[in-house]
């Protein structure tokens, strides 16, 4: 009984691993911070994003995954909350920022482009990138699960 008794508690820790890593609370951290998030990855979550929301926490995020590199552009019709928006491209390298974005007032809401291709999109409270120091060229590390990007 012994000797197969070893190798099922290897097999039973690998499991309990496999979904320890799957339950991974979503996280990002950029340029030292780490920030909970909030995953869009398919079109109605990016074209919702953080719409009719009155608060975001300091330290709470939402991450937008495109399942292509392109310039990228967002506006905030329905968004209540002046927001930074970070660009980063395949590679997760920031390669735009839109500072201290304000919430639309008034039909038609301008558009916000990135200065080059991108593949993520970060959303953070407005002023935390300069808070923190964010730079072009900083990398964002991505915790759990982005699933199925579409």
């Amino acid at each position: 009984m012994k000797r197969w008794l070893t190798p099922m508690l290897f097999l039973l820790a690998g499991y309990i691993n496999a979904a320890a890593a799957k339950n991974v609370t979503p996280a990002v951290e950029l340029h030292g911070q780490r920030f909970s998030t909030e995953f869009a990855t398919d079109d109605a979550s990016r074209e919702h994003g953080l719409m009719m929301r009155t608060t975001l926490a300091p330290q709470h995020s939402m991450l937008f995954a495109f399942p292509y590199t392109s310039p990228q552009g967002f506006w905030m019709k329905n968004t209540l909350i002046p927001l930074d928006i970070l660009y980063f491209d395949a590679d997760r390298r920031l390669v735009s920022m839109q500072m201290d974005v304000p919430p639309c007032k008034a039909d038609p809401c301008p558009v916000y482009p990135s200065d080059a291709p991108a593949r993520y999109v970060l959303e953070l409270s407005a002023g935390t990138a300069r808070r923190i120091g964010v730079q072009v060229g900083d990398e964002l590390k991505i915790e759990g699960d982005l699933g199925t990007v579409r």
